[in-house]
């Protein structure tokens, strides 16, 4: 793979979600925004603002960096298959990141140097806790 240029990122970790554009490593653009219970409602209306804001469209993007967590668990699951669906559709690398420090040049780093992933799966930070059903 040759040199990456645009990049998207995502982080949905809490109830504010972030999506971030960058060109050669530096930010051109980012939205952050109160997401909590709308997430799966608006974050593909953002995804959207970002790169059409950019003069961009999907098919410009030529990798994705996910925070993937520990964080909320509805939040990551949202946005990780978001990012799965974007990396697989538009056959780009995905990476995902799980320390909060620096999140973005750790996963700038991991694509610059082809340690990428098929797909991300979430780290909750702790174990899932899910009821049993009552009948």
């Amino acid at each position: 793979m040759g040199i990456i240029v645009n990049i998207l990122t995502l982080r949905t970790d809490n109830p504010k979600a972030e999506v971030g554009l960058y060109r050669d490593g530096l930010q051109l653009d980012y939205i952050a925004w109160e997401a909590h219970r709308m997430l799966a409602e608006t974050i593909s209306s953002k995804i959207n603002e970002l790169i059409e804001g950019n003069d961009m469209s999907l098919g410009d993007i030529q990798g994705i960096i996910c925070y993937r967590g520990p964080g909320s668990f509805t939040g990551l699951r949202i946005g990780l298959s978001v990012a799965n669906t974007l990396a697989y559709s538009l056959s780009i690398p995905i990476v995902g990141v799980e320390t909060e420090q620096d999140w973005i040049s750790r996963g700038l780093s991991s694509l610059m140097s082809n340690d990428t992933n098929n797909i991300i799966t979430p780290e909750y930070g702790a174990p899932v806790h899910i009821t049993q059903p009552k009948k």
